[in-house]
C-alpha cells in the first residue's frame, strides 16, 4: 500500500526570510502566515537555517534576564548573543533538519519528535526548497475520508494483499475506526488482517470478527520416503 508522503501534506511555496531579515519583520511573517517557523535562505537560495517563534520567545526572555533558568544549558556568550539578536540570522537554528518530498508522513513525525522541531524544510535532491511541513500538516492524515479508507481496505488489503473475496467481508468505517466481520479465505489470515488494516493512513483503530473457509494451518501429513 502507498502511505501518505510529505509532498502530499506540505505547505508549498512557504514564506521565507534571509539572515538579514529584522526580527520585527520575522515576527510579522510568523503571525501573518500563522506558522511556527520559516526557512532562512541564503542569497543563493540555500536553506541555511530555520527561525521559529520559540527562538523569538527566547530572545524576549534572555534580553531581560540573560542569567535566567538557561544558566545550566547555555553559556553566557550564547545567552548574550540571543539577548542582543537583531536579525533572523542571529537567532536561527543552523544545520536545520530537512526531509525529502517522498518521506512518509509517519517517518517525518518520528523525525520531528526525535529532534524536537516544529518546522521542517522539504528539499529536493539538490537542496532546493520545495516547501515546509509542521505538526499540523502531518495531522491531515487523520482527516482522510472514511469512504477512502474503506476503498483502500477492499482494493489494497482484501483483494491486492490477501487475494480474498471482499464480498464476504462487511466493512464499516466511522471516524477512522474500522469494524470488520465476515469470512476470509484462509485461517492463516486471521491474526494478520487487523494489524495490516491498522497500518493504513488515517485508521485510528481496527476491530473485527472473522470466520475462514480453509484451515491452511494444518499441513497434510507427508510420508517419510527414506524408509522405502
Amino acid at each position: 500500500m502507498r502511505h501518505l508522503q510529505v509532498q502530499d501534506v506540505m505547505m508549498a511555496a512557504p514564506a521565507t526570510v534571509t539572515p538579514a531579515t529584522p526580527l520585527k519583520d520575522l515576527a510579522g511573517i510568523l503571525v501573518r502566515e500563522k506558522t511556527s517557523g520559516v526557512p532562512v535562505l541564503s542569497l543563493q537560495g540555500e536553506v541555511v537555517g530555520v527561525a521559529t517563534e520559540s527562538d523569538l520567545l527566547k530572545k524576549e526572555e534572555l534580553q531581560r534576564d540573560p542569567d535566567g533558568h538557561h544558566r545550566a544549558s547555555r553559556s553566557y556568550r550564547t545567552r548574550r548573543a540571543i539577548g542582543i539578536a537583531e536579525t533572523a540570522g542571529d537567532l536561527m537554528s543552523t544545520h536545520p533538519v530537512t526531509v525529502g518530498p517522498e518521506v512518509t508522513v509517519a517517518d517525518a513525525a518520528r523525525l520531528m519528535d526525535r529532534h524536537q522541531v516544529t518546522c521542517v524544510p522539504v528539499v529536493d535532491e539538490h537542496g532546493k526548497l520545495l516547501g515546509v511541513v509542521g505538526p499540523r500538516d502531518l495531522l491531515r492524515v487523520f482527516l482522510r475520508p472514511d469512504n477512502e479508507i474503506r476503498s483502500e481496505i477492499v482494493s489494497q488489503i482484501l483483494v491486492g494483499y490477501f487475494a480474498t473475496n471482499p464480498a464476504l467481508v462487511h466493512i464499516e468505517v466511522t471516524g477512522g475506526v474500522v469494524r470488520m466481520t465476515g469470512e476470509l479465505e484462509r485461517k492463516s489470515m486471521l491474526p494478520v488482517v487487523l494489524p495490516v488494516v491498522r497500518a493504513i493512513d488515517g485508521v485510528i483503530d481496527a476491530v473485527g470478527e472473522f470466520t475462514y473457509a480453509i484451515d491452511d494451518t494444518r499441513l497434510p501429513h507427508v510420508p517419510d520416503m527414506t524408509k522405502y
